[in-house]
């Protein structure tokens, strides 16, 4: 896929989240990872870019197709990609099978039996098998947040979009989700990832995306920004991060 950002401003008030953002990534970055400090804009990027934000002023595009500004065409576009956020968002009421079931028939329109076969193939597929009947408080921090990406996943989605989907798990719980991503990438799913993650990053990634106080400051293959980042931001973020691992 190719990503393109042209001078993108969201505001919330007074503040800017994203001040004249811009950016375009290579033609065949399968795996975008949007880097940089916290309070930087990569989550609302990643909104922006997965339709469920509208620009103020600005515009991005994807494959060269401009991403619509109108509430309704945002609203058709965003049902086309898969979101995994920190927090899990499953329905505390509904089992691992139903959370993944309900938005499949009553958003996609599939038939409940159909649903259901895909829910279980993807419970299975990411290590949940014997969970299927279990609600959320049921189930751990790594389960959970698996089941969300199954959820995600389920309706076949042109773009995952991941928002520090590890932030707030533990080591062992951090390392069963990346594990997932990871083999998800290899398997040529589309994928924007916003992340501290940097050595998951370095792994995955054929593009970074690395912003700052609402600027987009590099936007460069992931091997050029690993190995010779361009700017003095950049280099401090990565010797920072890297300091202690």
């Amino acid at each position: 896929m190719k990503l393109e950002s042209h001078a993108v401003t969201k505001r919330y008030g007074a503040h800017a989240a994203l001040d004249g953002a811009s950016f375009e990534t290579g033609e065949e970055a399968r795996v975008v990872a949007l880097l940089g400090p916290s309070g930087g804009g990569k989550s609302t990027l990643l909104r922006v870019l997965g339709s469920l934000l509208v620009p103020d002023d600005g515009h991005v595009s994807i494959d060269a197709r401009v991403l619509p500004h109108d509430e309704e065409g945002a609203l058709n576009e965003r049902r086309g990609n898969g979101f995994v956020f920190q927090g899990y968002n499953l329905f505390p009421h509904l089992t691992a099978l139903q959370n993944i079931t309900l938005p499949l028939v009553e958003v996609h329109g599939m038939p409940e039996a159909q649903a259901k076969q895909r829910a279980l193939e993807l419970l299975h597929r990411l290590g949940l098998a014997g969970h299927e009947d279990k609600r959320p408080s049921q189930l751990s921090g790594g389960q959970q947040q698996r089941a969300a990406i199954a959820r995600a996943l389920a309706p076949k989605p042109r773009l995952l979009l991941l928002d520090e989907p590890t932030s707030a798990l533990d080591p062992v719980m951090t390392g069963e989700v990346l594990d997932v991503i990871r083999e998800l990438a290899e398997a040529g799913q589309s994928i924007i990832l916003a992340t501290h993650e940097i050595s998951f990053a370095r792994k995955v990634a054929d593009w970074v995306v690395f912003l700052a106080a609402g600027k987009v400051q590099e936007s460069s293959s992931a091997a050029d920004f690993f190995t010779r980042p361009q700017t003095e931001l950049a280099r401090q973020y990565l010797e920072g991060l890297s300091k202690y691992r």
